[in-house]
């Protein structure tokens, strides 16, 4: 039995990469999203990251009562004031920084606030998950790091392989996060994250979203609300309610040929299904509890029912990015 509505003032997903539309936007207004990440990179070089941030200034322009760039965590209080939208981005790869350190300030300046060191592949910077052997940090990565930590660009290690990842979260002078994946031990997906790597991250003040992509799902697709509410609630007694928020990895919308460039880029001649397969190789069908950005009631009323108190749910839903921006975004004095 569902229990009353929950009361929650804010709604931040921290990671979607939807085929961005009116009706999309719409529809985070319908659901009172208050903040978004979107992921304007998976392989692009500087030109073509800086192409992507021209396509959002023209849907800016044109959708102003829906959106609105993001910078800072006080944007988050404007778009609730608003009734509207922020629009952080990140990249889902170092590749928008090419071999340049010096771009990382650019980046972050352009609006930037999130950088995964790697997609699923080694990258100048550190080691994927798709990898057999684990490096940890490379040169070019710490110095990144220290880098994206002295401008505010955070580290997200979403993507990352198990040392990489404890070792980004040792060596950041900041918490870092994973955006979009959940425990390995509920769902033994790939991308999912083990024990120590989400206490090492957590343990650092960092912070995880949890995936709504139904790869990252125990039974996928069918995976039901109670088992993924039940999921957070456990995350929860296990590394602090306030380390915890969403990160949806919601791809609205895109056409199947889209996770071609998701997985393949331009590294390889052949496909890589990733974590689904030649007979199941474009885009899994949503959970029928969450298909788009009017769902996020769902969970709210979900969470409260494993009995997460009205707190712990404001918490989840957005007041823990919340906190993580406004420590996160801005540079070092």
């Amino acid at each position: 039995m569902l229990k009353g509505p929950v009361v929650v003032n804010m709604r931040i997903d921290n990671l979607q990469y939807a085929n961005w539309s009116e009706k999309i936007f719409r529809q985070m207004q319908e659901g009172g999203v208050s903040a978004v990440h979107v992921t304007i990179a998976y392989h692009e070089n500087f030109r073509e990251t800086v192409l992507n941030i021209e396509q959002w200034n023209r849907w800016f322009e044109q959708f102003p009562d829906l959106i609105f760039a993001g910078r800072w965590a006080s944007d988050v209080d404007k778009a609730i004031e608003s009734k509207r939208t922020a629009v952080f981005f990140g990249f889902q790869n170092p590749s928008p920084i090419e071999d340049d350190i010096g771009l990382v300030e650019i980046v972050h300046t352009l609006g930037a606030r999130f950088m995964q060191l790697t997609y699923n592949n080694q990258s100048l910077l550190a080691t994927g998950c798709y990898e057999s052997e684990d490096t940890g940090l490379t040169r070019m990565g710490k110095q990144v790091v220290k880098e994206m930590n002295r401008v505010g660009l955070v580290v997200d290690m979403s993507h990352s392989a198990d040392r990489s990842t404890i070792e980004a979260a040792e060596f950041s002078e900041r918490p870092i996060a994973i955006t979009h994946a959940n425990p390995f031990d509920w769902e033994p997906a790939r991308r999912n994250k083990k024990h120590a790597v989400i206490e090492a991250v957590t343990g650092h003040g960092g912070m995880l979203g949890f995936s709504l992509y139904p790869h990252h799902l125990q039974g996928k697709g069918d995976c039901t609300l109670e088992s993924f509410c039940t999921m957070v609630a456990r995350a929860a007694e296990r590394y602090g309610t306030e380390h915890l928020g969403l990160g949806s990895d919601l791809c609205q919308d895109q056409p199947d040929s889209v996770v071609e460039w998701m997985r393949v880029g331009r590294w390889s001649r052949e496909i890589d299904y990733g974590e689904g397969s030649a007979s199941n190789a474009g885009f899994p069908e949503m959970p029928a509890w969450f298909r788009d950005n009017r769902d996020f009631g769902s969970i709210e009323r979900g969470l409260a029912d494993v009995g997460m108190d009205t707190q712990e749910v404001a918490g989840i839903m957005g007041g823990n990015w919340y906190r993580f921006y406004e420590q996160s975004f801005k540079p070092l004095k």
